[in-house]
């Protein structure tokens, strides 16, 4: 196990011996050791104690308070990186246009390679949709041949979106008509598939703030995604090219039947996955989390190797310590 989900009422969590211990109404129901934990997901009416909450903090766990109907997430950070020379070097280079631009080419670039990937692999498999796919290629194909273009962060944000209308238009012949996916839509979502991608969107950047914390960067000093109050605009940068993988969970997730319409509800606050849904839906991406955790470690990787170090720490001088 590496992640746990807790989405009930009136559940009590204490720590005991290195263990989660859950109680309710006083009762002890069960037990949950912490070492093999890298995520805890809290939704419902749910109380930590202090204790847990440090001790988690201490083993490098966070934990993502999912809360409201819509499950909007706030993180709990684990210590950080003890590295402040990345976090410096991250915020210099954020000021630097040419460096920003550079890098979000590359994660724009790196997403609709996997998109157009996806796309062939679908429409190999799937001869009904095939000439759907075909053409969703061909315009991904299009658009990903003008990146070099852009001249901006803006023009490249008209070219992403653009190529993202082309390749829903494509993933629509491959979702189950009962679903009445038509295009990307969101807050709120209306109807189950985009429900079903903006949950794993609102989780996977999660785990990128998280890991982006534990690697000594600022998750909030994005590249691509500028300066915005409460977004943690660098998860958002480094989310981009981890969405097809995202995509790749959500339509096994219906295609296989592991939910249907009828794990939904549609009301004014958009369409929500339901509790029993929602039960499915995290066994399912606990199985699945290993595919998005090793790709997210490889562009918080990759991404520490472009920032680099530029700051060394000087010389010691024993005579001036004195």
């Amino acid at each position: 196990m590496t992640s746990l989900f807790v989405d009930r009422r009136a559940v009590h969590l204490e720590l005991e011996s290195g263990a989660i211990v859950f109680r309710e109404n006083g009762e002890r129901i069960g037990t949950v050791p912490i070492a093999p934990l890298t995520r805890v997901f809290l939704r419902g009416d749910v109380h930590l104690s202090a204790a847990l909450l440090g001790q988690l903090g201490e083993r490098g766990v966070g934990v993502v308070v999912l809360s409201g109907r819509q499950g909007k997430p706030s993180l709990l950070l684990a210590r950080p990186h003890n590295d402040a020379a990345r976090r410096v070097e991250q915020i210099r280079k954020s000021m630097d246009a040419g460096f920003c631009l550079t890098l979000a080419r590359d994660l724009v670039d790196k997403k609709l390679n996997r998109q157009i990937a996806w796309c062939d692999e679908l429409r190999e498999r799937d001869m009904q949709a095939r000439y759907e796919l075909t053409h969703a290629m061909q315009l991904l194909k299009e658009r990903q041949s003008h990146l070099a273009r852009a001249e901006n962060l803006g023009t490249l944000r008209g070219m992403e979106g653009a190529a993202a209308a082309c390749y829903f238009d494509g993933l629509k012949a491959v979702v189950p008509d009962s679903l009445h996916f038509k295009s990307r839509n969101r807050r709120p979502p209306k109807d189950p598939f985009n429900a079903l991608l903006s949950l794993t969107y609102t989780l996977a950047h999660a785990e990128l703030a998280i890991a982006l914390y534990g690697a000594g960067f600022d998750p909030y000093v994005g590249f691509y995604h500028q300066l915005d109050f409460g977004r943690e605009s660098l998860a958002s940068d480094l989310l981009e090219p981890v969405r097809p993988l995202a995509d790749r969970f959500c339509l096994q997730l219906v295609r296989k039947q592991t939910l249907t319409k009828d794990d939904f509800s549609t009301s004014e606050s958009g369409c929500l996955l339901g509790k029993a849904g929602r039960a499915r839906y995290y066994a399912a991406y606990e199985a699945y989390s290993e595919v998005l955790r090793a790709a997210i470690q490889a562009e918080v990787e990759a991404l520490a190797e472009r920032v680099g170090h530029a700051i060394e720490a000087p010389p010691f001088d024993a005579d001036e310590a004195a």
